[in-house]
Parts: C-alpha cells; sequence; structure tokens
C-alpha cells in the first residue's frame, strides 16, 4: 500500500507513514485467503461455489476465485464495489448498507439464502466472511421488520453499544445471523473469516453467518487474519526503520474519549523515558456514546480526547485509524494528534474540548489537515493506535 497516502500535516515522516502502511498491507485479504487455501485439505467435492460477505469480501473472492479457476458461481456482497471481480461473469456482486442496514441489505440477505439454498451434498461452498456483514445483509425473523432492526441498531450505536451487544440483537431478530447461513445449504462449507472482533469469536464476527453448532463437520471456520497480523507487520517495520517497538494492547475497548486521554498520558510518560524514537502499537475497538451532533468517528474521537493532554510535548504523534479507511460516517480513516496541536487549533478559533462536547472529531481534525484520509483500504480488522516518539 502507498504510505504516502497516510500524511497529513503533522504526519509527515515518511518512516512512520510506512509501518502504517507495512500494517494495513499485512492485512491484505486476498493474500491471507490465498495463503490459508495453499495449506488447507478440502473435502471432496464436485462443484465450488463462493460466497463473499463483508467490507473486505470482494479482494477475498477474487483471491479464491483465482485459486479455484474452474469455480461455478460466486456472489460478492460488500460496502464499496471495488470493481475486483467485474471481469468474471460467474460472480456477481452486490452492495448492502452499513452500518445500518437498508433496502439493499434485504435484498442481499434474500440474494445470499437463495444462492446457498440451491446446494448439495456434494457441492462446496467457499464462504469468506469479514467485518461488517452483520449489517450488509438481513433476513428479518417472523415478526419483525427492517425498520424494526435499523430502529434498534441505531438505538444501540448512538448509545456506545460494544459489538457482542448490537450482534445478540441481531441474531434474536435476523434468521440469517448466528449461524442462519450454514443452516440454509446442505453443502459442504468452508468460511475463512478475516476477524474484525476483539478476542476472534466466531459467534461474533458478522454475527456468527456460518457458525452452526448443529452442522458438526459439514462446516469448518478458519480465522485467516486479525489485529495481531497487522501489529506484529507495524512492530517488525518500525523496528527496521530504527525505532523502539513494542505492542501494548490489542484489546483497547470502553469510550473512546476515555482511551484517547489514557494513551496521551501513556505517550508523555514514554516520552519523558525515552530520548531515541520509539512506536508502541495498540489496538481495539472503542465505542463512542453520542452527546452532541456532531460529525466523527472512535478513532476520531480517541486521537481528539488526546489533544488538551499533549499539548507541549514535543517530539510525538498520536494516530488513531479504522484499518477499512472509514472512521465513522466519514471518508477519514482516523486522525493525528501531537503537542502543537491544540495550540494551532486555537489560533483557527477552535476547541478541542467544544467539538469533544458535541461528539465533532471531523470538523476539529478538518481544517488542520491533520485527518487520515488514506482512502477505502479493501481490508478490515480492529482499529490501531501508534504512539511515536521523534
Amino acid at each position: 500500500m502507498d504510505a504516502n497516502r497516510f500524511m497529513s500535516y503533522s504526519l509527515t515522516d515518511e518512516r512512520v507513514a510506512r509501518i502504517l502502511a507495512a500494517a494495513i498491507g499485512a492485512v491484505e485479504p486476498g493474500r491471507l485467503v490465498r495463503e490459508h487455501l495453499q495449506t488447507t485439505e478440502l473435502p471432496k467435492h464436485e462443484r465450488v461455489f463462493l460466497l463473499g460477505i463483508g467490507k473486505a469480501a470482494e479482494a477475498m473472492t477474487q483471491a479464491a476465485s483465482e485459486f479455484f479457476d474452474e469455480f461455478s458461481e460466486g456472489l460478492v456482497i460488500t460496502k464499496h464495489t471495488r470493481g475486483l471481480c467485474s471481469g468474471q461473469s460467474a460472480i456477481i456482486v452486490m452492495e448492502g448498507g452499513h452500518p445500518i442496514p437498508d433496502e439493499r441489505s434485504l435484498r442481499a440477505g434474500k440474494a445470499a439464502l437463495d444462492f446457498v439454498a440451491q446446494l448439495n451434498e456434494d457441492d462446496l461452498l467457499i464462504c469468506l466472511i469479514s467485518g461488517g456483514g452483520s449489517a450488509l445483509v438481513t433476513a428479518p425473523k417472523e415478526g419483525n421488520s427492517l425498520e424494526d432492526i435499523q430502529a434498534q441498531t441505531a438505538k444501540l450505536l448512538a448509545n456506545g453499544a460494544a459489538i457482542h451487544e448490537l450482534n445478540r440483537m441481531r441474531c434474536q431478530m435476523d434468521h440469517i445471523k448466528g449461524g442462519g447461513l450454514a443452516r440454509a445449504t446442505k453443502a459442504k462449507a468452508i468460511g475463512l473469516i478475516l476477524s474484525d472482533v476483539i478476542g476472534n469469536s466466531l459467534e461474533t464476527i458478522a454475527s456468527g453467518l456460518t457458525v452452526d453448532p448443529s452442522s458438526g463437520n459439514r462446516v469448518q471456520n478458519f480465522i485467516v487474519g486479525d489485529i495481531r497480523t497487522a501489529a506484529q507487520a507495524a512492530q517488525q517495520r518500525a523496528v527496521s526503520e530504527g525505532f523502539d517497538s513494542r505492542i501494548l494492547d490489542l484489546q483497547v475497548q470502553g469510550e473512546a474519549r476515555e482511551a484517547g486521554l489514557r494513551m496521551a498520558k501513556r505517550l508523555k510518560e514514554e516520552r519523558r523515558k525515552k530520548h531515541k524514537p520509539f512506536c508502541l502499537i495498540a489496538g481495539g475497538e472503542t465505542t463512542v456514546t453520542l452527546q452532541g451532533n456532531g460529525k466523527g468517528g472512535r478513532n476520531q474521537e480517541l486521537a481528539l480526547a488526546a489533544v488538551d493532554e499533549l499539548s507541549g510535548t514535543d517530539k510525538i504523534l498520536l494516530i488513531s485509524l479504522a484499518t477499512d479507511g472509514d472512521d465513522g460516517p466519514t471518508e477519514a480513516a482516523g486522525a493525528v494528534a501531537n503537542g502543537a496541536t491544540r495550540q494551532r487549533a486555537e489560533s483557527l478559533g477552535i476547541s478541542a474540548a467544544d467539538h469533544l462536547a458535541r461528539n465533532n472529531a471531523y470538523n476539529f481534525f478538518r481544517p488542520l489537515n491533520d485527518l487520515i484520509q488514506c482512502g477505502y483500504t479493501g481490508t478490515n480488522v480492529n482499529d490501531l493506535i501508534f504512539l511515536v516518539g521523534l
């Protein structure tokens, strides 16, 4: 991945940009799928079908289609179509709504269920699952509607619900979730899963579409990549760039503003202790409880919460980004804060505290040119946080 895509006003050090690029490159979904298929013993089968669901579905399905050069049909359901499968007439690509399901998600859910229902016991279904799948496909249970699921999803998101809370609701209201996809087919199935969930719970990633204990050995699920894959690649790159580097914590949770303050204090502490370049790496998935009507995402809010605490500290960077390139309902992946951010903002009449109170991180960092706008990456694991001393 081009490291220059991560640059901002404050992030100008090419070494740091290359560390971020290494992290994202390590979880490139196509490569992970190819590597796994090359080492996996597949069950005996007559025909192969490919079903990709999630933010990384296109790249994962493209890689699988190259491995199975004689597959029968493929269906891809994703958030942003990138055209990776456009040259293959055997693969249909659909978009669904995210983070709140919409009419497209309803159509996609029906398409997915119809797709797997046509298969028989001698077929092999390769399910390529990644984060976002919970919203991208929906099939409401009897007594529920799309509007019911939308309302419940919006309510939980606004209240800062954790992913397992969201997915518990989804499984209760939606019969494609909680293994519903696996139950809908007679085929042997292999799920190749790119995890965006802390702890890699198979039941939680995309609401466990292929996780059904009653299926026995007919369905096998494998994690092909996760946040640790990205963090380890970042650490290795940081060391090669001359940084003292280690992984701090890959289970960062809770309110983004609280995590941001903790990370800022840790960064200042490390800066006091160390006189050579360092890069500490963390990851996880924070939440935001909406208190205002501003614009932003959890990564931008985490960085914003660090601004006042970091003020005046020299030669540091705090970087928080979503690995898929989309942080909340914005086109930014995250944001960068350093010791000069507060002063620069105040010179423009902008208050970090005021914007934080209104959940308005995007409009705080935008005039400072410190949003990370790397574009859609095509992958999706947990968020990454970098504490850098230069």
